[in-house]
């Protein structure tokens, strides 16, 4: 399902991050593509976002505050503090000024891979999760990601949420305020959705 644009991306990503970050990258995008698959959702596009998620995760702190800006959302206290946190927002403005990318949804994904949002759509949700759980990741067995996918999507994201909190605050990182936002908004939607 790749097209000329993932490889397009693809080729340029490669070049400007690591070997291994590419590697993620790649296999973020098969996950990514997998999970669109599974709960109904375009996996052309799932393959392109994938591959671009973390494209400018090497660039410099002053790079990622140049190209962040350009989406006029401003910035957080967190992400003045912590800029790493602007490598997805920063992608999301390269692959539209790069590449044309202009699909809503597939920049809404990239920009919103880190933190998530509760703005986000149920296909850029699908991104974050990808990129937990890709199977590069210690925690990503056969049977984790079997049991994920089992889930009604947004459980699929609320438990990969909650588990990224607990690993945040047991190596006693901050947790960002925006993916507090959106556990408890997704808490409100599952809980009645069981009733």
């Amino acid at each position: 399902m790749q097209s000329e644009l993932f490889d397009k991306i693809s080729e340029y990503t490669k070049t400007v991050v690591k070997e291994s970050r590419f590697e993620h990258s790649m296999r973020t995008a098969k996950m990514f593509a997998e999970l669109c698959r599974n709960y109904g959702l375009p996996e052309e596009k799932a393959w392109i976002a994938g591959i671009a998620h973390d494209m400018c995760k090497d660039v410099s702190d002053g790079q990622l505050f140049e190209l962040a800006q350009k989406d006029g959302r401003g910035f957080s206290e967190m992400e003045k503090t912590l800029p790493f946190l602007l490598h997805g927002r920063a992608a999301a403005v390269r692959i539209q000024e790069m590449f044309g990318v202009t699909d809503g949804e597939i920049i809404d994904a990239i920009a919103n891979h880190t933190s998530g949002s509760a703005d986000s759509c149920d296909f850029a949700l699908l991104l974050f999760v990808a990129d937990k759980i890709e199977p590069g990741r210690p925690q990503s067995t056969d049977d984790y990601r079997s049991r994920l996918l089992s889930l009604p999507l947004k459980e699929c994201v609320l438990s990969v949420i909650e588990e990224n909190i607990a690993y945040l605050e047991k190596k006693g990182k901050t947790v960002d305020p925006v993916t507090l936002k959106l556990r408890e908004k997704l808490l409100g939607e599952c809980a009645r959705h069981e009733k």
